[in-house]
């Protein structure tokens, strides 16, 4: 059977929980944090918070799909015209890119239509490795049509966490 991953419905802050009995329970898994820098007295601190409030995503077969039911914090599946919403892979690599190398990331509603799953964009769009992205000035956008959400974060000339290699450098681009 091939694996899927599939978002799952959460009780409200409960990701984090119902990530560490997924990983226990020997199912793949996978919770975007986003890294979010406030100042308290003073200083900076940085902090992690679920990217998607109330979602985790599992890599299942769809066979195991009833092992979900049994999980303490899960309410269901996501679904998407009566079926279990499928997340693509490309997507989830990109989602875990993103969270990797920018901060503050922010998510906004996709147009996403029911014939074909795409997200429209303003500016100048890029492809890299089959994945969407869009810069315009310091921002850059990436498309995740099977969500229905576009991730936004702000592009530094020196990353927040000291890293000196960027995702905009190391990938090839292709003006689409």
């Amino acid at each position: 059977m091939q694996k899927n991953w599939y978002a799952v419905y959460t009780k409200p802050n409960c990701e984090k929980k119902v990530a560490t009995i997924l990983s226990k329970k020997k199912i793949e898994c996978f919770l975007p944090l986003n890294s979010i820098k406030i100042q308290l007295q003073k200083r900076n601190r940085i902090i992690q918070e679920p990217l998607f409030s109330s979602n985790v995503f599992v890599h299942l077969p769809d066979g195991d799909i009833s092992l979900l039911k049994h999980v303490d914090g899960i309410i269901n599946l996501l679904y998407w015209m009566g079926t279990p919403a499928i997340i693509n892979d490309n997507e989830i690599e990109a989602i875990k890119q993103f969270t990797n190398n920018f901060f503050d990331i922010k998510l906004e509603p996709a147009q996403v239509s029911v014939n074909e799953l795409q997200s429209t964009v303003e500016g100048p769009s890029f492809s890299i490795d089959g994945k969407f992205f869009a810069l315009k000035n310091k921002i850059i956008r990436v498309g995740l049509p099977s969500l229905g959400y576009n991730m936004i974060a702000k592009r530094e000339e020196e990353s927040i966490f000291g890293r000196e290699t960027n995702i905009l450098q190391n990938n090839s681009f292709v003006h689409s």
